[in-house]
């Protein structure tokens, strides 16, 4: 009898033992690991002619992911390259006066005239002096004048055209070249961005998450083709009871513990949400109010987010 009565006392002294050793520590805390997905995708649509990647891959910032095909792009960019140019050449040409060609024609036809005016000046000279002689008729005096006065005035009027042969357009022609020249940049700008659209890049280092189409495939516009993970867009979501909430801080120091030997990571408090989560509907009383929690995430080194996993279930243990 007093055998069994002390192999009883072993088993409940063993039985309390190990419960006492199963029972979770109340300063950690369950969470899980959450991943916050980069979609890239083209803004125009086409067939996929290139994949540059592979799921489960790693990317360095600017490295190619994918290209769609482009050769309507290219050909609307060549066009506003051209068009740019013809822009240009016009408003060159706007501020250029006439070709030397015509400027020697113009100088001609003024040496012509002023020889002309020479003679129409000698000319009138002679009359005059015949007229205070009697020797000649008042008309023939008033031709030589007329003669005289007409090969002024297409001197003074080839000298005009000259000035006008050597400047460019008038100031107002030249601001419309301009302002063409800017709209024809422009649509070069917007053909060169349209372009380049079709061939993506990663923003910075990342996981290849996920592709999802493959080459030949028709990709809509703005549809996703590979999924990227960063390792800054790693974090551990948990929610805290609301009696402890209020000892938890930005910047707090946190020990996260996966599944399996190895030392903890050490996480940073980055978020508290303001509200709580599965609030009772109706009474607040002390048991109800255990029953509140806050979800917190916390974000880690990019050393230490490329070994966790998204959906990965952690403990959590805030402290220095």
């Amino acid at each position: 009898m007093r055998g069994f009565v002390n192999r009883a006392v072993l088993l409940l002294a063993m039985t309390g033992l190990l419960t006492h050793c199963n029972k979770p520590e109340t300063n950690r805390l369950q969470g899980y690991v959450e991943g916050e997905f980069v979609y890239v995708a083209a803004p125009a649509g086409g067939r996929l002619e290139h994949l540059s990647v592979q799921r489960g891959g790693q990317v360095k910032a600017g490295a190619p992911l994918f290209t769609l095909e482009n050769a309507s792009e290219k050909a609307v960019r060549d066009e506003a390259e051209r068009r740019v140019g013809q822009a240009r050449a016009s408003l060159e040409d706007a501020k250029k006066g006439r070709r030397p060609s015509e400027i020697a024609s113009l100088e001609a036809q003024l040496s012509q005239a002023e020889a002309a005016l020479a003679l129409a000046q000698e000319t009138l000279a002679r009359q005059e002096k015949l007229a205070r002689t009697g020797a000649n008729s008042v008309d023939d005096l008033d031709r030589a004048r007329s003669s005289f006065d007409q090969s002024k005035q297409h001197v003074t009027q080839l000298q005009e055209d000259l000035k006008t042969a050597a400047l460019g357009l008038r100031a107002d022609q030249i601001a419309a070249a301009e302002a063409e020249v800017k709209a024809r940049e422009a649509a070069l700008a917007k053909a060169q961005w349209d372009f380049s659209q079709k061939a993506q890049t990663a923003e910075r280092d990342a996981l290849v998450f996920d592709t999802l189409y493959r080459e030949g495939e028709w990709v809509a516009a703005g549809k996703p083709v590979v999924v990227l993970l960063p390792p800054a867009n790693i974090k551990v979501r948990a929610f805290v009871p609301e009696p402890r909430i209020g000892s938890i801080r930005l910047g707090d120091i946190v020990h996260v513990t996966v599944d399996g030997p190895g030392e903890p990571f050490l996480g940073k408090v980055s978020y508290i949400f303001p509200q709580a989560e599965y609030t009772p509907p109706v009474i607040y009383s002390k048991e109800s109010r255990d029953k509140l929690v806050f979800m917190i995430e916390v974000v880690f080194t990019p050393e230490v987010a490329a070994k966790l996993h998204p959906g990965q279930p952690v403990d959590l243990q805030p402290g220095p």
